[in-house]
């Protein structure tokens, strides 16, 4: 099983390599950018069925032994996330290999778009499988890199100015990031994830509370938590309808996963879960008011998904088992959900030529399918059982009741709120985008006294081309929502390995002997 752990991230920029070099061969880079994924998918299955029954998987690479070189780790949640994110690049490869076929290099020239949407894929799993902290922050450099290139594709004025705010933040987050991990290794010797959860105690707890607070300020930014989210309601919805999807659902995840590691693994014994519980909140309620207060479908998304890194990270300040394990299975159902609305609004896009709902109607009779692919993510999302929104969300809150601190308990009530209002903003552009007919003039006059609040919103008046829809682009949102559903049908099997993995995470003495005992493993 060890030569597999490479193979998440190599084979990636093998494949990045190949499509460069068959830029002009459009077919070839599509062939060769599915094949990849499909392999990747394949074998983070492999590993998962492999962890989930053994020990986790350390492998040091290049011959050095751990923990002196660098260190790929692979246990239940790093598998899990690279399965779960390869399957989301999958499905965003396909909606873009339509999209591309049917504008050509309009709007994602292909030639550069498969490269780069590969190296992205290489930074993600790389940063899921690191095992140390520099190798981490080198997965979030490639990130960084690869996901300039793609939010900026098509070089329009929107785009770039989106761009450089996202490429500003996202060096601010390094630097700290970086200054972080070289006071880590001054003071303990070792950027090794395994050796800074055995020695960390050895440090002064206000030692320990500055580096702890400098890497959660890190990937807060990466994260968007608030008030540091202040740069993804701008720079997402500017993006090509692929590159926003595959960014909304997965590049948070990426600083959430960090947070969830160092958190539970590194600094165990030096919490600031009321911290974290504070922040959870504002994240909540800002993210959600900024949702109902926008009037462009792109821009309550990326509003609703700040608000919705708000319940993350308040599973995180529980700090129990169960609300680790409840973390990570709504961050899983997160991750599906929110890349499959963000490809649904693609489709709304396409089809009426605006994601304005003031200029939206009349969806619901003129393109039903569309319809149906927008509607059964929004009300997962929204929280509205059975879906897997609503289980994430109760256990969750089951867990903060269970600790039944006052403050626990404010949250519970927050969390509540936060997913009527998310439901609210959603249903609000289903019944004015798709609900809605065409008016006469005293409906229309009273439909604009509703929500005419709303026509000073950013983007409230924009309109695009019309497009057709390849079948292509729908079937990959329809697989996207067939997911979706799944995770509500398979929630045992799913919310059992996310258990065991919140019980994992808070032993990182696992982590140490794994490492221990793999010695000159390569």
């Amino acid at each position: 099983m060890t030569a597999l752990v490479p193979l998440l991230v190599t084979l990636p920029l093998i494949g990045a390599a190949a499509t460069l070099v068959f830029g002009r061969y459009r077919r070839v880079q599509v062939g060769v950018s599915l094949v990849t994924l499909t392999a990747v998918m394949v074998i983070a299955a492999v590993l998962l069925v492999a962890v989930d029954d053994g020990a986790p998987i350390a492998v040091a690479v290049g011959g050095w032994p751990i923990p002196f070189g660098i260190v790929l780790y692979v246990d239940r949640l790093a598998a899990l996330l690279v399965l779960i994110s390869s399957v989301v690049l999958l499905a965003v490869l396909l909606f873009s290999v339509g999209q591309g076929a049917a504008d050509g290099d309009d709007d994602t020239p292909v030639s550069i778009f498969h490269p780069s949407y590969l190296i992205l894929s290489a930074g993600i799993f790389n940063a899921f499988i690191a095992g140390d902290l520099f190798n981490l922050y080198v997965g979030f450099e490639i990130l960084l890199v690869a996901s300039y290139v793609l939010i900026t594709l098509g070089g329009t004025e929107a785009r770039i100015r989106s761009g450089v705010v996202y490429i500003v933040v996202s060096l601010v987050s390094s630097i700290l990031f970086l200054a972080a991990i070289a006071m880590i290794y001054a003071s303990l010797g070792t950027v090794n994830m395994a050796q800074i959860a055995e020695r960390m105690g050895e440090l002064p707890q206000d030692v320990q509370l500055v580096l702890h607070l400098m890497l959660l300020l890190a990937f807060s930014i990466k994260a968007a938590v608030f008030p540091l989210s202040f740069w993804l309601p701008d720079s997402y919805p500017t993006a090509p309808a692929p590159v926003t999807a595959v960014f909304a659902g997965l590049l948070t995840k990426v600083g959430v996963y960090a947070m969830i590691r160092t958190e539970t693994q590194l600094f165990n014994d030096n919490d600031v879960n009321v911290l974290l519980m504070i922040v959870a909140l504002a994240t909540m309620i800002v993210g959600v008011l900024g949702a109902v207060a926008q009037a462009e479908l792109k821009r309550i998304l990326s509003f609703t998904l700040v608000s919705h890194i708000g319940y993350m990270v308040f599973g995180l300040a529980i700090a129990t088992p169960a609300a680790i394990g409840a973390t990570i299975y709504y961050m899983v159902h997160h991750i599906v959900v929110q890349t499959t609305l963000f490809l649904a609004v693609g489709l709304v896009e396409r089809r009426a030529g605006t994601t304005s709902i003031l200029k939206l109607k009349g969806l619901m009779t003129g393109a039903p399918l569309i319809a149906v692919l927008y509607f059964i993510p929004a009300v997962n999302l929204g929280g509205l059982p059975p879906f897997s929104g609503f289980i994430g969300k109760y256990a969750l809150f089951e867990a903060a009741a269970s600790v039944g601190t006052p403050l626990m308990i404010v949250l519970i009530v927050a969390g509540v709120v936060t997913s009527l209002l998310t439901l609210y903003a959603l249903m609000r552009a289903w019944n004015l985008g798709f609900w809605r007919e065409d008016e006469d003039d005293a409906a229309e006059r009273e439909t604009e006294a509703r929500v005419g609040y709303l026509g000073d919103a950013p983007a409230a008046a924009v309109q695009t081309e019309r497009r057709a829809i390849p079948r292509v682009m729908t079937a990959a949102t329809a697989s996207m929502v067939a997911i979706t559903v799944a995770l509500t049908i398979f929630a045992g099997p799913l919310f059992d390995v996310c258990e065991r993995i919140g019980a994992a995470l808070l032993e990182p003495v696992h982590l140490v002997q794994l490492q221990d005992d793999a010695g000159g493993g390569h």
